[in-house]
C-alpha cells in the first residue's frame, strides 16, 4: 500500500484552475450597464437634468446648462423636439403648405396669363356680375380670386407678398384645413359683395382672400385678448386705397373683409366645447 503524501493534490484539486485577471477592458457578463429609457439598446452614462433616466445622444435635448430627454422636454412644453426640428430644417413648405401652394397656383395662372395670346385666361375665370347671371357660370365667383392684371405685375406681386406674410401668422394658428377654408370663402365674399354693389364691374384678384385674412386675424387677435390697433389701422389704410385710386374693387375688399371675419368667428365658435352641467 503506498502512502499518499498530504500535501500533493488530490485528483479533484489537481484539476482545479485559479481565476485569471479580467483583461482591461474586458468586462464580466453579469455586469450591466445603465441603457438609454427608450433605446434599451443603446447605453449611455449621460441621465437627464430632470428624471435622472439614462439618456442616448438620440433622446437628449441640450439646455443652456445640461440637458434632458425627450420625454421630459414633452412633458415640460407639450411639443415633440425633433417635430420641431424637421419643420424648421423644412422651412416655409414645411410649416406653410397651403399659403406657398395658393401663392404658387396664383403665379402659375399668372404666368399662363402672359404666355396666351390676347386675354385668354381673363375672359375664361373673370368674374362679371352680369355676365355671371346670363350665363349660370357662377364657378367664376372663386375662379376670379386667381387671376390678376395681365399690365400690372404690382398687383400680384402686392397680392402674393401680403399672402406671405399673414399665411406665416394664420395657417399655424388656424389649421390648415380652417385656414383654407377661411381663404376661399373670403373670395366668395368678395365676389358675393361686387355683385350685390357693382354688377357690372368686371373683377380679377386675390385681394378678397387677403382682406378675409385682415378679417380673420383681427377677430382671432381680438377674442384672445391682444392689442389690434394696429393691426386695425393697417386695414384702414389698404381699404382706404380702394375709395381713393380708381379701378381697385373697395367692394370686393369689403366683402372679403366681412367673411373672413365672420368665417373665423364662426369656426371659433365650433372649436369651444360646450361646459358639461351636472
Amino acid at each position: 500500500m503506498n502512502q499518499q503524501d498530504p500535501y500533493s493534490p488530490d485528483d479533484g484539486a489537481r484539476d482545479f484552475q485559479a481565476p485569471q485577471p479580467t483583461r482591461y477592458g474586458a468586462y464580466e457578463e453579469h455586469q450591466q450597464f445603465p441603457t438609454c429609457a427608450r433605446h434599451p439598446d443603446q447605453v449611455s452614462y449621460v441621465r437627464c437634468g430632470r428624471c435622472a433616466r439614462p439618456t442616448c445622444g438620440q433622446c437628449q435635448i441640450p439646455l443652456e446648462v445640461g440637458m434632458i430627454c425627450t420625454d421630459c422636454y414633452r412633458q415640460a412644453t407639450g411639443k415633440n423636439y425633433h417635430q420641431e426640428q424637421r419643420k424648421a430644417r423644412g422651412g416655409v413648405w414645411a410649416n406653410y403648405p397651403v399659403t406657398m401652394v395658393l401663392i404658387v397656383l396664383n403665379l402659375l395662372i399668372y404666368a399662363a396669363q402672359v404666355i396666351l395670346p390676347g386675354a385668354t385666361v381673363l375672359q375664361h375665370l373673370a368674374f362679371n356680375g352680369q355676365y355671371v347671371q346670363y350665363t349660370d357660370e357662377w364657378w367664376r365667383m372663386l375662379t376670379a380670386g386667381f387671376v390678376h392684371s395681365q399690365s400690372n405685375i404690382a398687383h400680384v406681386g402686392m397680392n402674393m407678398f401680403t399672402l406671405y406674410l399673414f399665411g406665416q401668422a394664420l395657417e399655424p394658428l388656424m389649421g390648415r384645413v380652417k385656414y383654407l377654408l377661411t381663404y376661399l370663402l373670403a373670395i366668395l365674399g368678395g365676389s358675393l359683395a361686387v355683385l350685390m354693389i357693382a354688377p357690372t364691374a368686371t373683377v380679377v384678384g386675390a385681394s378678397g382672400g387677403v382682406f378675409g385674412l385682415f378679417g380673420a386675424l383681427l377677430v382671432l387677435t381680438k377674442l384672445r385678448g391682444g392689442n389690434t390697433r394696429s393691426l386695425a389701422t393697417l386695414i384702414a389704410i389698404n381699404f382706404a386705397f380702394g375709395l381713393i385710386f380708381p379701378n381697385i374693387s373697395w367692394e370686393g375688399h369689403l366683402g372679403g373683409l366681412i367673411a373672413g371675419a365672420l368665417v373665423a368667428y364662426l369656426l371659433q365658435l365650433i372649436n369651444k366645447k360646450p361646459a358639461v352641467h351636472r
